[in-house]
Order: structure tokens, then sequence, then C-alpha cells
């Protein structure tokens, strides 16, 4: 009996769409990126991007436990001398609560190059509203 190996050629992702609403943020992301790398399907192979499409709505209605509302921050660096800031997450959550989500994917992501291109399967929505209809994304509970 031989492994099975998907090719890229063969795979065919599908849609799916997660309401953030009430959901805590670590096990949303675990569960986000199960999906995009594709851990959910029988034919998942290491080295190919075996994933689905997924798309979060109402991403500032996502829940932190404990103190990480105020303890957690994000640092940015711009490369040059002194140009490293701090943004804490409840900040973040007002202007951008799309990146918290994206970040805590992107870290249960392998570092490597395939999962830059994983990370654009993923579509996070501030609102209720999105703008991937035509793709007729299936609703998962989690």
């Amino acid at each position: 009996m031989k492994t099975f190996l998907a090719k890229k050629e063969t795979v065919q992702p599908k849609w799916y769409l997660i309401d953030a609403e009430g959901l805590v943020l670590g096990r949303l992301a675990v569960k986000a990126a199960n999906i995009i790398r594709g851990r959910n399907k029988a034919s998942y192979t290491p080295h190919v991007d075996t994933g689905d499409y997924l798309v979060i709505i109402n991403a500032e209605k996502v829940v932190l436990t404990g103190k990480k509302e105020e303890k957690n921050e994000y640092m940015f660096f711009s490369g040059f001398v002194g140009g490293e800031s701090r943004r804490s997450l409840k900040l973040m959550r007002e202007n951008h609560p799309e990146f918290i989500i994206t970040h805590a994917v992107k870290g249960m992501l392998p570092k490597n190059r395939i999962a830059a291109q994983m990370l654009t399967k993923l579509r996070v929505f501030k609102g209720p509203a999105h703008t991937h209809e035509a793709q007729n994304p299936v609703k998962i509970s989690l």
C-alpha cells in the first residue's frame, strides 16, 4: 500500500464562514489555522497547500480570557534606530480588529514559505458583512 500525497493540481478548496462573536481568540485561531492549512482533510499533505478558504466575520466581538485585554501589546518596528512602537490590544481592537485574529492565526502556521501562501486564504472582516457572498461559504459553528 502506498502513501497518498496530494498534488497542487488535484486540490479543490472550499469556502467556510465563521462568526467570531463570543468566541475565545486562541480557540478560534487554532480552528482557523487548521482549516486554511488543510489539517481537517483526509488528503492533508504537509508540503502542499491543501487548505480551504476561510471568512471570519465580527472580528471586534472576539473574547479574550483573563487580563489579556489590558496586558497584551503588539510590537512594531520601522527598521530605523529607535523605531520601535507598542500598541495595546485595546487600541488595536478599536482601530484594526482584523489584525488581532490575523496575527493569532499567523502565529499558529508553520514558519516557512508556504505559510504566507496559506495566510492569503484567510479573510477577516470587522462587522457582520463580508464581500464573499458569491463564493457561498458554508457556515461553521465552533
